[in-house]
Formats: C-alpha cells, structure tokens, sequence
C-alpha cells in the first residue's frame, strides 16, 4: 500500500535525539540488541495496519527481565517514549512506533514456562505464540480457547493488550475470561503481579483493567491463563441463506432457542467467493451469506443440539444446511473463515479491515447500513464476523494508488463503527482502538469519561511515556475532530490532517 500520512502523534514531540538515547542504552546494558539503522528499523514501522507508518529512534530487542526493567528506567529518565510490541500482527496501529521514541520488542521473551495439568493453567511469556499454548496442552487433552484469526502468528502478550478475541470466543470468552495472573514492569521498573493463581484477588480487579490497556499502563512479562479440556464432540453445521438479513436474523433466533455455540461465524457473498477460490472449503458460491455453526460437549448433547439447530435454521429461511461429515470437513470449513482476510487481500490491491461491535438484535439493520455507505461510497465490502457475540470485521475493498481512494476507505469506515455506538455498540470488540479509532473514541465517550481514562493512565504512567498518542485523545483532538464533523458540507478529512493532535 503506497502510504504517505504524517506519523506525528499525541505525545510523540520531538525530544532527545537518537545519538543521546543509544549512548545512554548501550551504556547501561551493554549486552542488549539496539537497532538504529534505518534499515534495520524499517521492518518495525508498522503493525498489520500498513497504511499508517513510522520510523522508531530505536528498537529494542532484550532477553532477559532485567534488561526490560533497566531499559524502561532509563527511558523513564530521560523521559523517551516507549512502545512495546509483540509479534505485529494488531490491526489498530497500536504497535505503530513513535519517530522519537523506543520500540521495545518482546519476541524473544517466548518460552512456554509451565503447564500445571491438575490446575489447568500455563505460565508463558509474552512472545509466546496463541496457538503455541495448545499444541503445549495437547499431550494433557486441554486447550486454550481464545483463538484469533492470526493465532499462528500472533503472540499471547499482544492478546492480553488487545484483548483479543476469535472464533471460539462466544462460549469460552475473549482473553480477559482466560487469564488469571499477569506480571507487570511499570514504565519506572517497578515489579507488580496482577490477578492470582487463587479464584480471586484481593483489592481492586486490576488485571482487568490491565487487560486490553493497548500497552499503555506498563509492560506484560509473564502471563498465566487457563486451560480447558477439549470437547468430546465438536461438530459444525453450515447454512446457507439467500439473503444476508436472513442469516442475521438467524444468529438471534439461535441464541434465543438457549443455544450458545462454540463457534457461530458469518461471511458474506463476496467473503464466501474470496475463500472459496483460496481454500477450496466446499462454500456454496451463490449464497448470499453463509452462517458457522459449532457445537461441542458431551456427544449426546451435540446430537440434540444439532437437531435444534437445524430446526431453527429452517425457520429462518435457510436455503441449504450441511453438518460436516468428519473431523477434516470441520476443519476445513473453519480453515475457510479464518483464512478470510487473506483469500479477500486477493481481490484487491487493499483493503481496511474495520472492527466494531454491535446487539446481536441489531446485525441485519447494521448489514444493510453497511450495504448502503458500499453503494454510497463507491467500494466494495466483504463482510466476515464473530456473529454470535455481534463483532463485526467489514474489509473495505480499496486501491491506494488511486488519488482518494483511502480517505474514502477510512470515511466509510468512520460511517461504519459510528452506526455501531448508534444502535448501542462500541467501536471495537477485539482489534483494540489504537491509533486507528482515536477519533471514535471522540463520539462514543464523553470529555468527562475521556478525563477518567486519562486519570487512569496516570495512575500507572504519571509522565505519559507508555505507548503515547494511542487509544485516548487529547481535549484538543476531540475538540478539532468534533468541529470538523458539524461543519456544514464538510469534506472528508486526510490522515495528514487528522494526525495533529
């Protein structure tokens, strides 16, 4: 994607220079890898939002706890920016480096420290992989739940900052239901433990808090989640609808008949093709919209699960239902959904994949809203989402060497995430705001709320250090974005405009 937006950000000013910084780092921990050529930094100026972008002054890539701790006291002291950064893969921009600051990258902090069978939990460090932590648990019949798309990639660290979700999540719960314990360095240094290995904690919930903080109270280094023991049965029934309000409409009606899937996914007709032609899942290609249905537990009950299923799905006007014969067909139609947002990369040169969340009763009037800004704003969108739990992930379809065609792109999905706080959602239900929703923030919380927040950054990171410019903006910032919005013919804002707090 050709990117040309300023990377200025709140509480990204210009401070120390470079030169200053490394002395200062490499003399305090000598043995620790500090990169700062330009070509050894262009590899970190983003995360999985490519369209915003920015060189760090340094980027960090420590091994050992003691080095984070001296590493964030120095900063603390010389009063440079640090954004911390785990395997990339976050879709908001909230690992998108500051031009005056450090990027502290934790990969090589991704050891699996202990998985305790008898209490179901495993002790990992941040750089950790999702997935890594199942294939770990698997000798013992247990799993972990939280199951990102990217959970090949994506690491354990960057899902407790994001709270991150997935396919699995609407039975199990997102990261924040999975973890029980995390260890804390603050931007001084000072070690704390959040949550406990015990049923509860005393004092306030602070690792929920902490949990989806977008790295801005302090630093993950370890992390103790839960596991569970792998179903019995697991089975997937897939439906087919000739029209996407339809398929919404089922979602509901599921749920309603005292169902709670372990998995209930939609795609559209354009997300359906775009799978089809990359993972040859077996999607019926003319279907306006496709449901994911996984039941899972004891065999018995899946069985009659099934057969309600399959009755409410009739009454909601299916045009095709199909249970997966075998283990293989079940995965293969999961490897379908998840592969999504590749197999649709493939359709166009971009594309902006939103995140919003919305009332399960409120999926076909939001669909069709997004249909309508698609006609409006003369792009395509594919819509594939977490259905069951109302997480919403429209792909806007857009070609970036066309003058125009990202402002646009990101206006229609302003559009989008504003339905959703219209019909009684958020602007996120597991990407994290980062710098991507920073204005939303504007619409969906009141100046007074946006105070608190702040409050609550301070409470942990007094000077602002921690991942500045990121999740909570600035009075300023509010302030130009809402007079922005109420003038009269207004055009559509560039990033160029909009990245000036």
């Amino acid at each position: 994607m050709n990117t040309h937006f300023d990377p200025r950000l709140d509480g990204g000013q210009a401070g120390r220079d470079q030169s200053e910084v490394l002395a200062d780092l490499r003399q305090a921990l000598p043995g620790m890898t500090l990169l700062h050529r330009e070509e050894d930094l262009r590899p970190f100026e983003c995360d999985g939002l490519s369209a915003y972008r920015a060189l760090p002054m340094l980027v960090a890539l420590p091994e050992t706890l003691e080095q984070v701790k001296t590493l964030l006291q120095r900063c603390s002291a010389l009063g440079v920016p640090v954004v911390t950064r785990g395997a990339g893969t976050g879709l908001s921009g909230g690992a998108m480096p500051l031009e005056h600051g450090v990027l502290l990258v934790l990969s090589r902090f991704n050891r699996i420290l202990e998985i305790d069978p008898d209490a179901r939990t495993a002790r990992v460090q941040p750089g950790v992989r999702n997935l890594a932590i199942s294939e770990a648990a698997a000798p013992h019949g247990l799993y972990y739940a939280p199951d990102p798309s990217s959970q090949i990639a994506c690491s354990i660290g960057g899902n407790v900052a994001e709270n991150a979700g997935g396919v699995h999540c609407l039975k199990y719960g997102l990261t924040v239901h999975n973890v029980i314990k995390v260890d804390v360095l603050t931007i001084e240094g000072e070690h704390m433990t959040l949550g406990s290995d015990a049923m509860d904690a005393p004092g306030f919930d602070l690792l929920a808090l902490f949990t989806g903080s977008e790295g801005m109270l302090g630093v993950v280094t370890e992390i103790t989640v839960k596991l569970l023991p792998k179903p019995e049965s697991a089975k997937v029934l897939m439906a087919s609808f000739d029209d996407i309000e339809k398929a919404g409409n089922a979602v509901g009606a599921i749920i309603a008949a005292g169902i709670i899937p372990g998995g209930l996914e939609m795609m559209d007709n354009l997300a359906i093709r775009a799978a089809e032609d990359f993972i040859d899942a077996g999607y019926p290609v003319e279907a306006e919209a496709i449901l994911l249905c996984e039941l899972d537990g004891v065999e018995a009950d899946v069985d009659d699960d099934c057969a309600t299923v399959r009755r409410v799905l009739e009454e909601a006007g299916a045009t095709g239902i199909q249970l997966a014969r075998d283990e293989a067909e079940r995965a293969l139609f999961w490897a379908g959904r998840k592969n999504a947002f590749p197999a649709v990369g493939r359709m166009s040169p971009d594309y902006y994949c939103m995140d919003g969340t919305i009332p399960r009763r409120e999926l076909a009037r939001v669909l069709k809203g997004i249909n309508d800004f698609s006609e409006e704003y003369g792009l395509r969108v594919a819509n594939v989402f977490h259905a069951g739990d109302g997480n919403m992930h429209p792909l806007i379809l857009f070609d970036a060497n066309q003058p125009g065609e990202f402002e646009r792109a990101e206006e229609l999905g302003s559009r989008i995430l504003e339905l959703c706080v219209e019909v009684g959602g958020t602007i996120t239900g597991e990407h994290g705001v980062g710098r991507e929703k920073i204005h939303q923030m504007c619409v969906q919380f009141s100046p007074g709320e946006l105070v608190t927040f702040r409050a609550a950054k301070r409470a942990f990171d007094p000077d602002e250090l921690l991942n500045p410019g990121k999740n909570i903006p600035t009075p300023a910032r509010c302030s130009e974005f809402r007079l922005t919005k109420s003038a009269p013919d207004a055009p559509a804002q560039t990033q160029a405009q909009k990245s000036h707090g």
